[in-house]
């Protein structure tokens, strides 16, 4: 989800960024560059560090800006599909809830967040299973899989689609009882006067 890329590159520092420092005024143009930036390869480009100028500055006639060779990293967030994450629920909707993923949030359907029908609370306001009674509410923390990615011309176009029905994500409550066996539904077989049936001697 989150990575480091190390990247060589030929930048050009134009006149007003004279007075600066050299490595201050690149690593200035590489921020005001990349950082929010949304690149395909890359993912969101969250922050610049360790700008090295590799060489000399270079002025091409005509241009009055020098140019340098330079090395720096970007930390960029990128989800991938099937990628298991904790967060927190940041807000709760009648279709669904939003959970805070680094920069940007996730939305799990209501379909995709038990097994169970979940109905929306207003008044808590939570989402509450109609059969088991599990609720979902903002600051909770869950577990949660990327299920979909669409990530097209800026931040504000990042869709990501969440799953927290598989065994071993949601709430971290839920995760808790279900591996202690207290989430497995039990049946037994009932007469129709409501108790049990009792099998005849042959």
């Amino acid at each position: 989800m989150y990575k480091l890329f190390t990247i060589e590159d030929r930048v050009r520092v134009p006149p007003k960024y004279f007075t600066m420092k050299l490595q201050d005024a690149v690593g200035q143009i590489l921020i005001e560059k990349y950082e929010r930036m949304l690149d395909r390869d890359l993912g969101i480009v969250l922050a610049v560090d360790d700008v090295e100028v590799l060489s000399d500055g270079i002025v091409i006639p005509g241009d009055g800006a020098a140019y340098y060779h330079v090395r720096y990293k970007l930390l960029c967030f990128k989800p991938e599909v099937n990628e298991v994450f904790r967060g927190e629920v940041s807000e709760v909707l009648d279709f669904g809830i939003l959970i805070r993923m680094g920069p940007v949030d996730g939305l799990a359907h209501l379909s995709q967040i038990t097994n169970d029908f979940m109905v929306y609370n207003r008044r808590i306001p939570a989402l509450v299973g109609r059969d088991s009674n599990k609720t979902v509410k903002k600051g909770d923390v869950v577990i949660a899989k990327v299920s979909t990615v669409g990530m097209r011309s800026n931040i504000q176009n990042v869709k990501i689609g969440l799953t927290m029905r598989p065994a071993g994500l949601g709430k971290l409550e839920w995760i808790e009882a279900y591996e202690k066996g207290e989430d497995k539904k039990t049946t037994s077989k009932k007469g129709k006067s409501g108790k049990g049936v009792k099998k005849g001697k042959k």
